[in-house]
């Protein structure tokens, strides 16, 4: 039997600097991770003193290095594993985790000892191929990549597995920056709840403290938290024009109370699907403020577009996206930082757009020298708010109570005064949403004015009632609804209460008067969520809405 002969191999040792290029002198091979910048003079420095050191092998275990890299990250020193090399590192984590039959995903191009060590331990690998995706939300590709490309109004990719080719508005050929979004799996998936909107719902917490974070001093808001130079901006403002949409108008309606207080500056806040078509006069020392969640409403870029044409003293925008249109297009921002909600219903968004509308009033009261001691005492009630957000979800139980008595009915009635109004609106907007029952919301004070025909034994009616200045006008309010009667559930304090013969009253956590709308909020998302699981409606997509409307 013949036996195959091996084909001649040349086999060359690895010498540094060796070129291919013969003309050149001492090359920098970077494939081969050479460095072009040589060793750091530190680094050479602490080299020279050990010494002779490094003739002698060092600690096996690391216990020297794995101290000061405890102390540097604040880590238990046993918490930090060292490896011979990223190999062993690899190797341990295949013996700790992989079982047989497990399947490692690894990149097309990638270094070989993945597959090795995944394949010694049972795993299937699988081959990542080298793509490229569109998409219309980052979030829809964050388990495929982390790396986006932004087009601009007007821009044209040209796309394939291998390249891609962006061309602008004249057909030129364009280079857009590569942004790097890092989103955690944990942020696009369930976890443990049966849907997007109950997680985001009891994300709040977090997602305000992650608002508030940074933008707060001891007893005061710090400065130039809406981007470099916005302090000053705000000390020449005479007025404010809020333009959003959908749950962020409501945002703004009750931002317009805060601003008027804290600030006592007047405000106008707008349908950005109308504001334009009004031809608005724009007066002097006004600031232009956009409100929304993704950054790419199409009616909110579009009001931002014609207001830029407009004699507005500056643009600023509150979003929740770093990377959309409307961050990049306003001269000022804030950033929510609630984390990715995918939940079409807005819950954390909308909580986290109210706090950073409060610290906006803050800033522009501090630019402008107003009471210094309400500004101490918000700052404080601020940090505490998270808590109270805590304590409020507890309220599920009570609520769950009252949810059969809902989800039956065809048509539901909420009611609020004052800057309580536009909460039991987003109230009202949640269980259309998601539940299809035709809700309205009302000041409470015009139900003399027509809606009280509709009451009767068939329709709930939802009302919040903190104590406040309006809070005896409101309990009169709910007293007419009783007498028609008419099934009463109440949101209030421990002494706001009505007597109720039909219906439930649920006493809410105590809190800050002028950040209670933030509390009071919680209580309507829950009520809205539960009646929509018992109705069986796809709540996280319901029918006819998308996340983001991109259309005008």
């Amino acid at each position: 039997m013949k036996l195959p002969q091996p084909r001649k191999i040349i086999a060359e040792k690895y010498v540094a600097g060796l070129s291919l290029f013969k003309s050149r002198r001492s090359p920098i091979k970077l494939s081969a991770n050479e460095s072009a910048l040589g060793p750091s003079p530190k680094a050479v420095k602490s080299y020279s003193s050990v010494g002779k050191g490094f003739v002698r092998y060092p600690d096996s275990d690391g216990t020297y290095f794995r101290k000061v890299l405890a102390k540097k990250f604040k880590l238990k020193r046993d918490r930090i594993i060292l490896g011979s090399g990223s190999d062993q590192i690899f190797e341990l984590i295949c013996k700790l985790f992989l079982n047989k039959g497990d399947e490692v995903v690894v990149p097309e191009y990638s270094f070989i000892i993945y597959r090795i060590y995944s394949r010694m331990f049972g795993a299937k690998v699988r081959y990542a191929k080298e793509e490229n995706f569109a998409a219309s939300d980052p979030l829809a590709l964050s388990q495929l990549t982390s790396e986006f490309v932004f087009l601009e109004d007007g821009d044209i990719a040209e796309i394939t597995k291998e390249s891609y080719q962006v061309f602008d508005e004249n057909n030129s050929p364009v280079t857009r920056d590569v942004t790097q979004i890092d989103i955690a799996v944990n942020a696009v998936t369930k976890g443990e709840y049966s849907h997007f909107m109950e997680k985001e719902i009891y994300e709040q917490p977090t997602a305000l403290a992650n608002t508030i974070d940074g933008k707060l001093g001891d007893d005061d808001v710090l400065d130039n938290i809406f981007g470099l130079g916005s302090s000053e901006v705000f000390s020449k403002i005479k007025r404010i024009q809020f333009v959003a949409c959908g749950t962020s108008l409501h945002a703004g309606k009750v931002g317009r109370f805060w601003f008027e207080h804290i600030a006592q500056i007047p405000c106008y806040v707008d349908f950005a699907s109308e504001y334009r078509y009004r031809d608005p006069l724009v007066e002097k020392g006004t600031l232009f403020v956009t409100i929304s969640q993704s950054g790419e409403t199409a009616d909110t870029l579009a009001a931002l577009r014609y207001a830029q044409e407009k004699d507005y003293l500056s643009t600023l925008s509150i979003c929740n996206v770093p990377t959309s249109s409307l961050a990049r297009e306003s001269e000022h921002v804030l950033f929510t930082n609630a984390g990715p909600e995918i939940g079409v219903a807005s819950t954390k968004a909308f909580t986290t757009q109210l706090a950073g509308l409060m610290l906006l009033a803050m800033s522009i009261a501090k630019s402008l020298n107003k009471d210094k001691e309400q500004r101490k005492n918000l700052a404080y009630e601020l940090r505490n708010l998270p808590k109270v957000i805590e304590e409020t979800l507890k309220l599920s139980n009570e609520i769950l109570n009252i949810v059969p008595n809902i989800a039956d009915k065809h048509n539901a009635l909420f009611l609020g005064r004052g800057m309580f109004f536009p909460i039991v609106q987003e109230g009202a907007l949640k269980l259309k949403e998601i539940s299809y029952i035709h809700a309205e919301a009302y000041p409470a004070g015009e139900l003399k004015h027509g809606p009280l025909a509709l009451v009767d034994d068939q329709i709930p009616v939802v009302a919040l009632s903190p104590e406040n200045t309006l809070t005896e006008k409101l309990v009169s309010n709910l007293e007419e609804v009783k007498a028609r009667g008419g099934t009463l559930y109440v949101f209030g304090g421990e002494n706001a209460k009505i007597k109720i013969e039909r219906g439930e009253y649920i006493q809410m956590p105590e809190c800050s008067e002028l950040l209670a709308p933030i509390i009071y909020t919680i209580p309507l998302q829950i009520l809205a969520y539960q009646v929509a699981c018992q109705r069986g409606t796809d709540l996280d997509q319901p029918r006819n809405l998308a996340k983001s409307v991109t259309v005008e």
